[in-house]
């Protein structure tokens, strides 16, 4: 047996006049290699913003969440990029992201209550812009409000009920 190592990823997400857009694929920009011990998560996630030329355009950027994955933790973090137009311009990978995709893909697979969740990729990434969300409501956090005005104004209201709606099916036990 060998102990779990701690990874990072981020989802790296920018807002223009059409809506919430991924940028990079459609997947999060993740580490193959554990933190080292000399580093810490926050180093790694600033390592790949800038291995993927986004670290200049970040306005904000936050852990969302964690959970294990394969024999690592992997530490979630959202970053907001800033963009001087349509995000596809900057972004022509950029694949728009809205809280209808739940309705498209199916709600995450319901947990009891005394057990961790079994997330897929777009339930991370859909919890992470609830929490984006959450965060910029009045009176919740003014350094994020601050940083996330214009666009994401507009396309975050539609994130608020995703975090309370994502798990709304109730965990029946197996027999």
């Amino acid at each position: 047996m060998e102990p779990m190592t701690v990874r990072v990823e981020v989802w790296p997400v920018a807002a223009d006049d059409v809506g919430i857009w991924l940028v990079g694929g459609g997947d999060a920009w993740r580490n193959t290699l554990p933190v080292m011990a000399d580093s810490e998560p926050h180093a790694e996630v600033e390592l790949l913003l800038s291995q993927h030329s986004a670290r200049d355009s970040v306005t904000w950027l936050h852990s969302t969440s964690w959970r294990p994955e394969g024999t690592s933790v992997m530490l979630t973090y959202l970053a907001a990029l800033r963009t001087s137009g349509p995000v596809r311009v900057e972004w022509p990978d950029a694949l728009p992201v809205s809280p209808d995709l739940l309705s498209a893909v199916g709600k995450p697979f319901p947990h009891a209550a005394d057990a961790p969740p079994v997330p897929r990729h777009i339930d991370v990434l859909l919890h992470g812009l609830g929490h984006m969300a959450t965060l910029t409501a009045p009176g919740r956090d003014a350094t994020t409000a601050a940083a996330l005005t214009g666009h994401w104004t507009q396309h975050l209201t539609a994130f608020e009920p995703t975090v309370a709606g994502m798990y709304s099916e109730r965990h029946s036990a197996m027999p």
